[in-house]
């Protein structure tokens, strides 16, 4: 490799400075013809564009971010250097529009696009008309998407050159009867998989000849919307299987090096939530197979694409596998043998890892081999140092089976970034959770100088992961990483179904004493009131709720409603006698109970909402989240790694005091509102795609009902009873929202 003129010489910092710093890079090669790259369009949203945003600026480049509708008040729209709106919320219409996107870039300037991942990142039409219009685009080469993306032609290609492959169909003809033909023939259970896209949208697991159709049609409706394709593919399903990724990278002058490899294989819904690298109970012969087994892979592809007769109109000359890739595998527990499975052409969601382990900024790489310069490393300068792992913070409901949720997140407070830890997010307090895309808060990345202190890390982190406003599974990725199984590396793609006993049990609620949080929620609550403007409060000074009073002691009744996290617990009333004396101090008795807590509590002065507490002279900070949603104030309490939820409907008015005044106050409405016998209710605001029931008809309990899409998955709504349909509240393409009444049953008599 040999020197050139490259755009570092212009950044405010140099790029060599962002590379390994326990590494020597080898000399730049560079392709003169290449145009250097000043600005760059970021293709996407989110947490994805904030990171590219981050390395860019850090190479002294110009960024523009694109946003849609729902996203005019998102992080990545203000953290770049210039914004151009692209349409409508809908994907299809913005994020997934050519035309909008090219003309944005040509209406900034931008002379780059970095795609991210999902989108466009994988559409080779995209990367040829980027190509076509002179703007580089950050990724490989169309013909290896077109290629790699097509998960059957990659398949054929890679069991051509004796890769091993799992048994499947992955054929032109996507006629529904061939299809179900081909699943007879390779045997149930078998795996629906989308031919291109990723992250478990548009796949299904059929156990039977008899669910094949209704899965197929499924799939196929939900690919469609996520990738604008329909076509499939069927593969045998392995029952025990560990997900095994590589991460490669090439460049234009034949370079391609792996940098090692990452475990994905604890997922729900087909989709990661917890990745780490390096895989666990891996042996270094292994790990050099497979390592290059992904290497071979990337090169087969090259040489397919310079060689082959392939049916790509604009391929006109030789060419490598550009830019960042994955090579997906699937390990057979069991017997210990992997399979090729696919190969992403693009940067993967949990990129930080493998970052964290080699300290190598692959958003960097990526930018530099777009720049026509050769990769950073040779294969034998990456390092691989101690472990990481990656926490997906989803908006979810994970006791209806990890439904998406949507809302406004009315306090978001990460644990503090450092050298060993990473949040990736797109969002911050107060930005709302859209239906329209993916529900994914933050990316938790740690690492430590081995599993067991990473793994460590990973659970203190997620103990201090502070978000309130909607539902996520913070309390599930805590429990998770505190599994005996997954402390033990013993983990495969089923880890979540085969120790749901324990990881979905939410009975362990029921049994805490949530009494000393109840305290601390009645005490915060009257602590904040005391900083209110006094200009907010009923009645001036001499009727305000808070603890001050001249020469007299005040006692307040506050009743609170404890909201468990599962609906399967009811939520539990608890009626407060909160006494405050003087200096700070605390009496919070219970009616009915003899209990009572005293403690001496004072608000810190660098927040809002955090209050010092000392409890029979133990002193610590308790942390609060407060917001008012439907008609009810609520109070979130943070101590000690654990987190309680409580509501009440208290307003400033005439409290019950020592003296005898009269108390008014609202019943509170902390838990939801019981529905009718027969009432089916929305799980989770979305799309009505389908409707499957009709007004007077007969359905049994189990049924499918309605069709419902909500951050690209669909969902199907069940009759929870049998008898006759007598109320239809939903039609087809209407927005529901969650907890509405889409069908009412009228039951059958016994």
């Amino acid at each position: 490799m040999g020197n050139s003129t490259s755009i570092a010489r212009r950044s405010k910092r140099s790029w060599s400075s962002l590379a390994n710093p326990f590494s020597q890079a080898p000399p730049v090669e560079k392709s003169p013809a290449q145009r250097p790259i000043e600005k760059i369009l970021i293709a996407n949203r989110g947490e994805i564009a904030c990171r590219i945003i981050k390395t860019a600026r850090s190479l002294g480049l110009k960024t523009v971010a694109v946003y849609s509708d729902a996203d005019r008040n998102s992080l990545h729209v203000r953290r770049a250097d210039e914004a151009v709106f692209i349409g409508p919320a809908s994907a299809q219409l913005s994020y997934l529009s050519t035309t909008s996107i090219l003309d944005a870039a040509r209406r900034t300037g931008a002379d780059a696009i970095h795609p991210g991942y999902g989108f466009l990142s994988e559409n080779s039409k995209f990367a040829q008309a980027c190509h076509e219009s002179g703007i580089t685009f950050i990724g490989p080469s169309a013909a290896a998407i077109s290629l790699m993306g097509d998960k059957s032609a990659s398949k054929k290609l890679m069991s051509g050159a004796n890769v091993p492959v799992v048994p499947g169909y992955h054929g032109d003809d996507q006629s529904h009867e061939l299809l179900q033909s081909e699943a007879d023939r390779i045997g149930y259970p078998v795996l629906i998989k989308p031919v291109l896209g990723g992250g478990g949208k548009g796949m299904r697991i059929v156990h039977s000849r008899d669910e094949f159709l209704d899965s197929l049609r499924s799939a196929l409706r939900e690919s469609a919307a996520a990738f604008g394709d329909t076509r499939v593919l069927i593969e045998k399903y392995i029952a025990q299987p560990r997900h095994i990724e590589v991460q490669i990278f090439g460049d234009r002058f034949g370079n391609v090096v792996h940098l090692f490899e990452r475990d994905c294989s604890v997922q729900r819904r087909h989709q990661k939530i917890i990745e780490e690298a390096p895989a666990p109970l891996m042996s270094d012969d292994f790990r050099n197979s497979i390592g290059q087994a992904a290497v071979n892979a990337a090169k087969v592809s090259s040489f397919v694409i310079c060689c082959c007769q392939i049916k790509i109109s604009f391929l006109s000359k030789a060419v490598n596998y550009e830019n960042a890739g994955t090579v997906e595998f699937i390990v057979d527990t069991a017997t210990g043998e992997f399979f090729f499975m696919e190969m992403n052409t693009r940067l993967q969601v949990e990129h930080p890892v493998t970052e964290m382990v080699t300290r190598q900024d692959l958003v960097e790489w990526q930018i530099r081999v777009a720049n026509g310069e050769s990769l950073p490393l040779e294969q034998k300068s990456i390092p691989l140092q101690g472990h990481a792992f990656e926490a997906r913070v989803y908006a979810e409901n994970v006791p209806r089976g990890f439904l998406p949720a949507a809302g406004v997140l009315y306090h978001y407070n990460p644990p503090p970034a450092s050298s060993t830890v990473r949040i990736e997010t797109g969002v911050e307090q107060s930005d709302a959770v859209s239906v329209h895309y993916d529900p994914m808060i933050a990316k938790l990345v740690v690492w430590g100088s081995d599993r067991d202190m990473a793994l460590a890390k990973l659970h203190n982190c997620l103990s201090n992961f502070q978000v309130a406003g909607l539902p996520t599974n913070i309390h599930f990725l805590k429990k998770l990483a505190k599994h005996p199984a997954f402390r033990a590396g013993d983990v495969e793609t089923h880890f979540i179904e085969h120790h749901k006993n324990e990881l979905l049990d939410f009975s362990e609620s029921a049994k805490r004493d949530v009494k000393p949080f109840a305290a601390l929620a009645a005490v915060g609550v009257c602590i904040r009131e005391s900083f209110r403007r006094p200009e907010s409060r009923i009645g001036g000074p001499w009727h305000t709720t808070s603890g001050f009073r001249v020469n007299n002691p005040y006692t307040r009744k506050i009743s609170l409603d404890w909201m468990p996290e599962s609906e399967s617990l009811s939520c539990e009333p608890m009626s407060l006698d909160v006494t405050y004396s003087s200096d700070n101090e605390f009496l919070v008795k219970f009616a009915g109970d003899l209990s009572c807590v005293r403690l001496t509590a004072k608000r810190v002065a660098s927040s809002g909402c955090d209050i010092t507490v000392d409890i029979n002279g133990i002193s610590s900070t308790i942390n609060y989240g407060y917001y008012l949603q439907k008609s009810a104030y609520h109070i979130h309490v943070w101590k000690d790694g654990e987190h309680h939820h409580f509501t009440t409907a208290l307003r400033e008015a005439y409290d019950t005091e020592s003296h005898g005044e009269t108390s008014q106050r609202l019943t509170s409405s902390g838990g939801s509102s019981k529905l009718t016998p027969g009432a089916v209710a929305s799980p989770m605001a979305g799309l009505a795609v389908k409707v499957l029931a009709e007004l007077g008809s007969n359905v049994k309990a189990g049924d499918p009902l309605l069709v419902l899409e909500a951050m690209k998955m669909e969902h199907t709504v069940k009759a929870h009873i049998s008898g006759v349909i007598n109320q239809v509240n939903v039609t087809a393409g209407q927005q529901v929202s969650d907890g509405g009444i889409l069908f009412h049953i009228k039951a059958q008599e016994s």
